[in-house]
């Protein structure tokens, strides 16, 4: 049996660090909570490449003094708590004191950091179990945290992070949530030298939620402030018509630390009760302000979640406080139009320019020329124009004798390179090539037709065509037509194969759920992808912009375009042409809630649950007027293509009746 030994420190301390360090995001939201605490109102983040391999966390709080920059880098070292019943009365977002021992553990970090009262500022850097010397330095009051190539001791927990961009969404999400909690600092979010978000730091909350989640978002939220004497909730909620597809709007925040409540889901949702569509959820953004002895926030390594000791209390007062707002706001609707610019009626108008149209030159048709037997000689004529082009003289048989034709003198006429590719021969190969006799049958003694050089002139190609030997064309492929009599129920088609002795019922629904889900998947929509004048805007979460962000080459070979440039704002520039009818909001919201969900479980095949969405969504409803010629084309597609037999959920889109079967159920068949 192995021998039981105790680790040694720089082991335990990366164990213990997997459990508080994650990914980069992880530091930052415990730095961020230990800037909270030491009092800053100012605070700025920035990373570089997902914050792998740089981070930069700067505040303005209160600093730490020079002898106990050393003591903070150690494990279980706070300022938080002093005894055990500390606990039971937590103030404070940090309070285990593992934050920095963790991130030291794993990543190479240097800190400054000076008190009002000081002189001179602190550098210390660690990096694992490697401490350098106290120095002093220059640097303004608060505390600046510099950290490098995170896990770079612990190359398997390197391997599993994601892509640089998939990370640095991740931290800004984080930084999202707690400046959302505290709407008293100013927050500034620098990605990769760009800043991607700031807040004021003025204290209204919605200034703050104006800033991060954009002015769509703001506009359609409803105040909300309740008191009940031992609890308080503030805060907005969205309006009902503006609910969304998912939870991922829903913001709580318990005495100002950002947690995942199912309790408080529950309460939400049922104070929107009758009031949102089915399989819609409602958003917001409220703060709860709870007695710390009521809630315990130390079951969950991240802090991320809460207990309360008295969950009924805190269900009803976040119940009656959304409903109270609902019902006091009335929910009337502003119906929203474009603004269309003033006219000034009493300016004259500006003189319109006539338009004159120009002369078109005149054309002298020639006198018909006269065939002289071929015994006689012609007599001489004069030497013809210069011109830009000379038709062959062709030569004509008949049965007698050979006739030549003289040459048809052309005006000038501009050809373009379609028509010459038309007629399949070049100036040069007309002119060298020999011209075989053209027989022309029934043509009685003394009549000939020749081609007159005004049809020439008018249209060179069709003239030159009939000049030239007839070339077959190849033969379609042969195919069943079919023919459509009408709809039945505003949702099947009926349709007879009559070559076949066929009658054909079609799901109007399912098969052209099923046709476009064909386009989506072989990249055909591709083809039919529309241009947005006013591209539209869709606020997601970061985890689900990110989704779309890593997965924009698939999305544009289904004729999808995006802009990611203003997070967690995504631009949709370009759709495909049978979306345009449909709320194109929704749309993008499905698709990136498939693709999250994909990034999960990766059993379930993402893009296949992605493509039905979108073709689910687009396809014509049961009840849909539609005219013959789209029943006759779509119900031709379904039957033309054998992939086009049962939509992507499963149900058959046609069925068929032999004229067989049918005459039995008439007793015409025994």
């Amino acid at each position: 049996m192995p021998h039981i030994t105790v680790l040694r420190k720089e082991i335990s301390e990366l164990i213990a660090a997997g459990e508080v360090i994650e990914r980069p995001s992880s530091v930052i939201k415990e730095v961020v909570e230990n800037a909270i605490d030491a009092g800053a109102k100012h605070i700025t983040v920035e990373i570089q490449h997902g914050g792998t391999t740089y981070m930069r966390i700067v505040d303005d709080g209160c600093g730490m003094a020079p002898e106990e920059v050393p003591t903070a880098f150690l494990r279980h070292a706070t300022s938080k708590i002093a005894e055990k019943t500390d606990l039971d009365h937590i103030f404070t977002l940090g309070f285990r004191g593992e934050a920095l021992a963790s991130i030291a553990a794993v990543a190479k970090v240097t800190v400054l950091t000076k008190r009002k009262e000081d002189d001179f500022g602190t550098s210390y850097s660690i990096s694992g179990s490697t401490a350098g010397e106290l120095e002093q330095t220059g640097c303004p009051d608060g505390t600046t945290l510099l950290i490098r190539d995170l896990f770079y001791n612990v190359p398997v927990r390197k391997k599993f992070m994601k892509r640089d961009v998939t990370e640095a969404n991740a931290v800004s999400q984080i930084v999202q949530k707690i400046a959302l909690s505290h709407p008293e600092i100013a927050f500034r979010m620098i990605r990769d030298n760009r800043t991607e978000f700031r807040t004021d730091g003025s204290g209204d909350l919605y200034t703050a939620i104006y800033a991060i989640l954009g002015k769509e978002f703001a506009h359609d939220l409803i105040p909300v402030s309740y008191e009940d004497g031992m609890n308080q909730v503030t805060g907005f909620v969205g309006k009902p018509l503006y609910s969304r597809s998912n939870r991922t709007f829903q913001n709580f925040f318990i005495n100002g630390r950002y947690v995942r409540s199912r309790q408080c889901s529950v309460a939400l949702e049922n104070a929107y009760q009758n009031l949102i569509m089915v399989g819609k959820f409602p958003t917001c953004v409220l703060m709860l302000q709870v007695p710390p002895e009521q809630v315990d926030v130390n079951i969950h390594p991240a802090k991320a979640e809460v207990r309360f000791s008295n969950e009924k209390a805190v269900m009803d007062s976040l119940f009656f406080a959304v409903k109270n707002a609902l019902m006091k706001n009335g929910l009337i609707y502003e119906f929203q139009m474009d603004h269309v610019p003033q006219r000034d009626w009493t300016a004259q108008p500006e003189p319109q320019q006539e338009f004159v149209q120009p002369a078109l030159p005149q054309i002298s048709e020639p006198e018909p020329e006269v065939l002289l037997p071929p015994t006689e000689k012609p007599a001489a004529e004069p030497a013809p124009k210069e011109t830009t082009r000379e038709t062959v003289a062709p030569l004509v048989s008949t049965a007698s004798a050979t006739i030549a034709v003289p040459p048809i003198v052309l005006p000038e006429t501009k050809f373009h390179d379609e028509e010459l590719e038309e007629t399949a021969y070049t100036e040069q190969t007309e002119r060298s090539r020999p011209v075989e006799p053209v027989s022309i049958p029934e043509l009685s003694e003394g009549k000939y037709e020749f081609l007159n050089s005004r049809s020439f002139a008018e249209n060179p190609v069709s003239a030159a065509k009939e000049t030239l030997p007839a070339v077959p064309e190849p033969k379609a492929q042969e195919h069943v037509q079919i023919h459509v009599l009408g709809e039945i129920f505003e949702n099947y088609i009926i349709a007879e194969a009559a070559e076949e002795d066929k009658l054909l019922i079609f799901d109007k629904h399912a098969a052209h759920e099923r046709v476009l889900f064909e386009q989506l998947r072989s990249g055909a929509s591709k083809l039919t992808s529309q241009m947005l004048l006013r591209p539209s805007e869709t606020l997601l979460s970061m985890e689900e912009f990110s989704a779309v962000q890593e997965n924009l080459p698939k999305l544009a070979e289904m004729g999808f375009a995006f802009d990611c440039s203003s997070p967690p704002q995504l631009r949709a520039t370009a759709v495909p042409s049978f979306v345009l009818p449909l709320n194109i909001d929704e749309v993008v919201t499905e698709i990136a809630h498939n693709l999250v969900l994909g990034k999960r479980d990766p059993q379930v095949h993402t893009f296949n649950d992605t493509l039905h969405t979108i073709a689910c969504k687009s396809a014509i409803r049961s009840g849909d007027h539609s005219t013959i010629q789209e029943l006759q084309k779509l119900a031709q597609q379904v039957w033309d293509d054998e992939n086009v037999r049962h939509c992507p959920h499963g149900r058959p889109v046609m069925f068929v009746i032999r004229k067989y079967d049918l005459e039995k159920q008439f007793r015409r068949r025994v």
